[in-house]
């Protein structure tokens, strides 16, 4: 598989974290990016943390993942590999994530809980693809918009 990456960016929920190191295994994805206050697999004391091993199930252990606490950094130096980068974002000018044609390498980038990612972000985007919403609740949980989104565009 073309190499393809995440960032989450400010996501609160270890449990969250957990989950998506799981399914970016399952997905082939090569690395994981922490920015900003995303929890990481270790404390800063450099121990295990357990409430992120309990659901990552040892994914945690083989996919690589780095903490880099500034975005702004992350995607200068991401681009200059000639990474796409792709916000899985809700916007007006967002692309169905149906229809996303990508190509390699790729960073895929996922945001906070409630507030999602900054238009500053997004203006550093590539583009732009949501996940429609079908019912009344405007948004999926961080984790399993993760899970929809990489098994629908890396599994053609």
């Amino acid at each position: 598989m073309a190499k393809a990456c995440l960032i989450l960016h400010n996501i609160r929920s270890v449990h969250n974290i957990g989950a998506i190191f799981r399914t970016a295994d399952a997905a082939g994805i090569s690395k994981i990016y922490l920015t900003g206050y995303t929890p990481t697999p270790v404390d800063r004391f450099g121990r295990a943390r357990k409430d992120l091993a309990k659901t990552a199930l040892g994914a945690e252990k083989s996919v690589e993942w780095e903490h880099i606490k500034s975005i702004d950094s992350l995607i200068k130096k991401i681009k200059k590999d000639e990474f796409k980068i792709i916000a899985v974002e809700q916007r007006e000018n967002a692309v169905d994530y149906k229809k996303l044609k990508i190509k390699f390498p790729t960073a895929f980038i996922f945001g906070n809980e409630v507030k999602g990612l900054s238009k500053l972000i997004l203006k550093k985007c590539d583009q732009i693809v949501q996940i429609k919403m079908l019912g009344r609740k405007e948004s999926l949980n961080v984790s399993v918009a993760a899970g929809i989104f990489l098994f629908r565009v890396l599994n053609r």
